[in-house]
């Protein structure tokens, strides 16, 4: 019973295929966003745990000197004490017009874990003895290897490390970093001698960290991975409207089936089981393709996605994408999971089906006055939740819930809406024709709210994250004008270098700002600590976004210091709060400071006092004040007369360009989702329109017989399809505003510690207003196509059955 209960079902499919593309193609497309977000995740993971693990140090705790630069004798003295210890030294450097992340690591020491690549075929004898050796990913050596790179080693290649990493001996990383004598930090490894001396009698300051204090990469960009996976859930969400749509209209015109199944003696329990294996069938098999569509996605948007990491945080991301289990059976269980979710409704009416019910099919039921009350109610109730997620909870899951309550408060709001605007235009309609459009709008209403809710959906995520991307680029914009005032910025190798550098500057400008800092720990958290010295530059141009009275004069005083807004928001440090920048160093605080696009703490102390507490650490960048039209001419200088690497000079226009680089790519991910979210909502308009033009026949045959002409019919289809997609984006644009703010007010302070002004921006509204109703209008082309080249006799065939 149950093959022929199967074969009843199947032969839905092949009178309706156009349903079953539907079908498959929604859960599909749903699927590959989704899956393909989880891909990239995994995938920049993956990267984080193997530029840990490169040489053994996960799970390691470090050793760090609070207050000071850690040092080649600090290391010395812990090996002396009987502590088994590490040193490694990252640093970026500049060669080719390519930076590259510097590992320096001591091979006899490191972690067993954490094989060197290479040094297995004889070469150990080279990495350690100058010029040496140094690995990198294919991309990355062919671009050394092309590039001038004086004092560098030999570069090798090893596919084993990421784009824009290299790994070389420590004692070449000190060379090439300009800072010999210490180190990035200290790897503590395992099982420990246990009579080594206590690390506070080793030397001052030393503190050993566990490895969950690290403030390592992962932590740092979970935020960044958070927001993709709720576009990522976003763009799934959108295609199951289409899923629920097609389910629940299969369902619908199966009914007289299911009712002659049971008449014949079907049970109904056997009925539903065959059901949930067809659904279970079809959505492993639109799955299976979604996952190889999410593949194609990933591939196409790593490459951004790396960068982005790349450029915020420095992390290390490989740029080829590799099939992982883990993806790819997650993205199969939300594929089920979304069928099981889309098909719950009908498989309840189904099971509640009277076995008496009359055969009549349809397509959609009318919604009653009851119905639109409860769900003007429940989009309420989740407005609601959403507003007072963020004031109950804290977190980026209150900001996420807060952006869930809006968004789907207003998917149930929008039929209300819509209903409510139609029967006021019914109620001025004059006219025979007029007062029909309008009423079968209203009648076409519920086949059509779920692919209308899709669009809704689709055009809040574009309105609200268009405002955002535009309101963060003009703040970026102006905080990068502001920030980078000095005309140029200059490197030196050492510190002979340095100084000779200064002393060489200093009569050709009217001024040389050192850029000097020391790592620290500010409220239990890593941080810099950078000291300024007293220029007219930070008191004109540096942006400050709360002060107390003459911060500048205290700072340079010693008096306070200034801490940036991630630090002041994570810890409280507002003005006129104390601050411990240093074991024993406690100082008030003079104001917050913006520091876009920085995930640490920061804090800026005078020179003076910096040098005091820090008198290891010497000033090996500088900025120089010069006039504009004079700039080009130093360089040159620089670089013929002192001897300075080209790469070693940097202009401020070189600055901001890379940056608003970085700021456009780190975008391009979610402008990338926003546009196919948007196109799955158009799929979402064509399938419920084609699949809803054959049930309209019984209300469009009475009109055409009434003298309305069959092209008439398709203009007003084509008509009523745009004017439903401009009601949407007129509930759209509010809804899009207010998820800007969340974004920008809530989720983006949680996330990166932050908060920038909303600005509006009317001129992107109209465009986008036309796209949703061109989107519309090219879905209903199909129909509407149809229905004018219709055959009168299948009009009059309407008449001879009864309906």
């Amino acid at each position: 019973m149950s093959r022929w209960i199967l074969v009843a079902l199947l032969g839905h499919w092949r009178r309706h295929p156009l349903q079953l593309v539907t079908l498959l193609a929604g859960l599909a497309l749903a699927t590959a966003l989704w899956s393909g977000v989880q891909a990239i995740n995994a995938e920049a993971r993956a990267s984080y745990a193997a530029a840990q693990s490169a040489t053994g140090q996960a799970d390691l705790a470090v050793i760090e000197a609070e207050g000071r630069a850690l040092t080649v004798a600090d290391f010395a003295a812990l090996r002396r004490a009987g502590w088994r210890v590490s040193p490694e030294i990252e640093t970026q450097l500049v060669a080719g017009g390519q930076t590259v992340s510097l590992l320096g690591v001591e091979p006899l020491t490191a972690p067993s874990g954490g094989a060197i690549p290479g040094l297995g075929d004889g070469a150990a004898l080279d990495f350690l003895t100058p010029p040496g050796i140094a690995y990198a990913a294919p991309g990355t050596a062919a671009a050394l290897n092309a590039a001038e790179r004086a004092g560098w080693p030999e570069i090798r290649v090893s596919a084993g490390l990421a784009d824009g990493r290299a790994i070389t001996d420590i004692a070449t990383a000190a060379r090439l970093s300009g800072a010999p004598g210490t180190v990035t930090r200290i790897l503590v490894l395992p099982d420990q001698p246990a009579g080594r001396a206590p690390l506070e009698t080793v030397a001052d300051g030393l503190v050993q960290r566990a490895p969950e204090a690290q403030g390592d990469i992962a932590r740092l960009t979970r935020s960044f991975h958070l927001n993709l996976t709720a576009f990522g859930f976003l763009s799934f969400a959108v295609g199951l409207f289409i899923v629920h749509g097609a389910i629940g209209l299969a369902f619908e015109q199966r009914r007289a089936m299911v009712r002659t199944l049971r008449a014949l003696g079907a049970p109904l329990g056997l009925v539903m089981r065959v059901v949930a294996a067809e659904l279970a069938a079809l959505a492993l098999l639109a799955g299976l393709f979604g996952l190889a569509l999410g593949y194609g996605v990933a591939t196409v948007l790593l490459p951004d996605v790396a960068a982005t990491l790349r450029g915020l945080y420095g992390a290390e991301v490989t740029g080829s994408l590799a099939f992982r289990p883990g993806w790819a059976a997650a993205g199969l269980a939300m594929a089920l999971g979304g069928t099981a979710v889309a098909a719950a409704q009908a498989i309840w009416r189904l099971w509640r089906l009277p076995l008496l019910a009359p055969a009549q099919p349809r397509a959609w039921s009318r919604a009653a006055a009851a119905g639109l009350r409860r769900q003007g109610a429940g989009a309420a109730a989740l407005f609601a939740a959403g507003a007072l997620a963020p004031v109950l909870f804290d977190g980026l899951l209150a900001g996420f819930a807060a952006l869930g309550g809006l968004l789907l408060g207003a998917a149930l709001a929008l039929p209300v809406f819509l209903h409510a605007v139609l029967g006021r235009a019914a109620a001025l309609a004059r006219g025979p024709l007029s007062e029909w459009v309008w009423a079968d709008t209203r009648h076409q209403l519920p086949g059509l709210s779920l692919a209308l809710m899709a669009l809704l959906l689709a055009l809040s995520a574009n309105v609200g994250v268009g405002t955002m991307v535009s309101s963060f680029r003009l703040g970026f914009t102006g905080w990068l004008d502001q920030r980078l005032a000095a005309e140029l910025y200059i490197g030196a190798r050492d510190r002979t270098e340095a100084a000779a550098l200064r002393d060489w500057v200093a009569p050709r400008v009217d001024a040389v700002l050192p850029i000097q800092w020391a790592d620290t720990r500010i409220a239990g958290q890593p941080a810099e600590v950078y000291g300024v010295v007293d220029h007219d530059t930070y008191r004109e141009a540096w942006p400050l976004l709360a002060a107390g009275a003459r911060p500048w004069d205290r700072v340079a005083a010693g008096e306070a210091a200034l801490v940036n807004e991630q630090l002041a928001r994570r810890a409280g440090l507002w003005p006129g709060t104390q601050v411990e920048l240093a074991p024993g160093w406690e100082l008030p605080v003079a104001g917050v400071y913006s520091d876009y696009g920085n995930p640490a703490g920061q804090a800026i102390v005078g020179a003076e006092p910096f040098t005091e507490r820090f008198p290891d650490v010497a000033p090996l960048r500088f900025g120089l004040r010069l006039p504009p039209e004079e700039a080009e001419g130093l360089r040159a200088a620089l670089v013929e007369e002192f001897g300075l690497p080209a790469e070693a000079v940097v202009d401020q226009a070189s600055i901001k360009a890379f940056s608003l680089g970085v700021f456009e790519r780190t975008f391009a991910v979610t402008a990338a989702l926003n546009v196919l979210t948007l196109a799955v909502a158009g799929v979402a308009m064509l399938t419920s329109l084609l699949t809803l033009s054959a049930m309209r026949l019984p209300q469009l045959a009475p009109v055409w017989a009434a003298g309305v002409a069959r092209r008439r019919l398709a203009t007003l289809e084509l008509a009523r399809a745009g004017m439903l997609a401009l009601l949407t984006f007129v509930l759209a644009l509010p809804v899009g505003l207010a998820l800007a703010w969340l974004l920008l007010a809530v989720v983006n302070v949680e996330a990166f510690g932050w908060r920038l002004p909303m600005h509006l921006f009317p001129g992107q509204w109209a465009p986008l207003a036309a796209l949703a109703v061109l989107a519309a209008v090219l879905a209903a082309l199909i129909p509407a196509r149809r229905l004018a080249r219709m055959p009168p006799r299948q009009l009059v065939a309407v008449f001879t059955h009864d309906r």
